[in-house]
């Protein structure tokens, strides 16, 4: 069973902090860290966001304007030699150029390419840096990627990676997914981007290409073209049939009747079966991911655990409050009903006004197909 760090790659608003709130409980063995892509993203000399590209006053105050990828890497590194797994949720987008915008290697990253960390598996993500061994390439330092625009880089891409993360960076990880249909996810960001959420969160726009969704379904098939997860997908039987493939030969690769040692299972967690089943989907969950399950995970009512979430998500105003506030996560008394087209629309012009409601609409029909893509995948218990 694979010991390496896990990554949760989800999209915004996918109840991914309370999936999160979870594994905190398992403070014992388990390191979680908390969305730390997004300083590089938006704040960053090397960030691929737009939000705040016009805005240095806001990169400034946030903290985080020298945040680079190897620098959030480095910190990683550090957690992990502290003995403890590490769990990491993050947005996959955080990676991966807006727009399907083409990605090349991120320039702090050049040194973590081939040729530098260990093969073996350990709770680290390069743990050969985190030591101090030295490195194939030059870093490019904080103050070089400064002298130059933000993305594009100028770097060399890695072929068919569509994250700006070199491959041998990617391979350290056990990587998880988890989603919501856009009809819930969309809504609730951009609720959180109008007042008067907006002045708590600081944003201040609803940008539709931070959804996620393309972005995740294109390093999800990304990591199974290279063999990084799959064949095997989670709790499905061998003989079932995704994408025209069988779960034993997806991509063309054969299991022989068993899993490949490169491959982990993919595992897909969607939200409504989450909220639906709570101990089905994380019992699940964990054993795909080598975690001893417990029920007491789905508790976590002391005053060190709310005080623990609220340090936490302390970064991301005003997007964790319902997290923050919780006390379990138990199942919801009635399976969500699926609403019509005209029901939707009806509720989102009377939450949001027409305008709202017709962006709304368009993001949400654009993201559809990439979800779909992806729940056929998903945990079934």
């Amino acid at each position: 069973m694979s010991n390496k760090p896990i990554f949760v790659a989800t999209h915004p608003r996918a109840c991914s902090t309370a999936f999160e709130r979870v594994f905190m409980t398992r403070r014992d063995t388990l390191n979680c860290i908390h969305e730390p892509f997004g300083d590089a993203f938006y704040f960053g000399p090397e960030r691929l966001s737009e939000r705040y590209e016009k805005d240095e006053k806001e990169r400034l105050e946030s903290g985080f304007s020298e945040s680079t990828y190897k620098t959030i890497i480095d910190r990683l590194d550090k957690e992990a030699a502290e003995g403890k797994r590490l769990f990491i949720k993050d947005m996959i987008q955080y990676w991966v150029p807006p727009e399907t915008r083409p990605a090349s290697i991120a320039p702090s990253l050049l040194s973590l390419k081939k040729g530098v960390g260990t093969e073996s598996e350990t709770n680290g993500v390069n743990g050969a840096i985190a030591n101090g061994a030295s490195t194939n390439s030059r870093t490019a330092t904080t103050h070089e990627i400064k002298a130059k625009d933000s993305y594009p880089y100028g770097t060399e891409p890695e072929p068919s990676n569509p994250t700006v993360i070199p491959s041998d960076v990617l391979s350290k990880f056990h990587f998880t997914f988890l989603i919501r249909h856009p009809r819930s996810s969309v809504p609730s960001y951009y609720r959180c981007t109008i007042p008067p959420l907006d002045k708590v969160t600081g944003f201040n726009e609803f940008m539709p290409n931070e959804a996620g969704y393309a972005e995740l379904r294109r390093v999800f098939d990304y990591l199974r073209s290279v063999g990084q997860i799959g064949p095997e997908v989670a709790t499905h039987e061998n003989n079932e049939r995704i994408n025209g493939a069988t779960n034993g030969t997806a991509n063309g690769i054969s299991n022989g009747g068993g899993r490949k040692d490169f491959g982990i299972q993919i595992c897909v967690v969607d939200a409504d079966d989450l909220l639906d089943n709570p101990s089905g989907i994380i019992e699940a969950y964990c054993k795909t991911v080598g975690i001893e399950y417990t029920p007491e995970m789905l508790t976590w009512d002391k005053p060190e655990d709310h005080q623990y979430a609220k340090e936490t998500f302390e970064k991301w105003k005003g997007f964790h409050e319902d997290a923050i506030e919780s006390s379990a996560l138990r199942p919801r008394l009635h399976k969500k009903k699926t609403k019509s087209v005209h029901d939707e629309d009806a509720e989102w012009v009377e939450k949001y006004g027409p305008e709202g409601a017709k962006v709304i609409r368009s993001t949400v029909d654009q993201n559809v197909a990439d979800y779909e893509h992806l729940k056929q995948f998903a945990l079934k218990v």
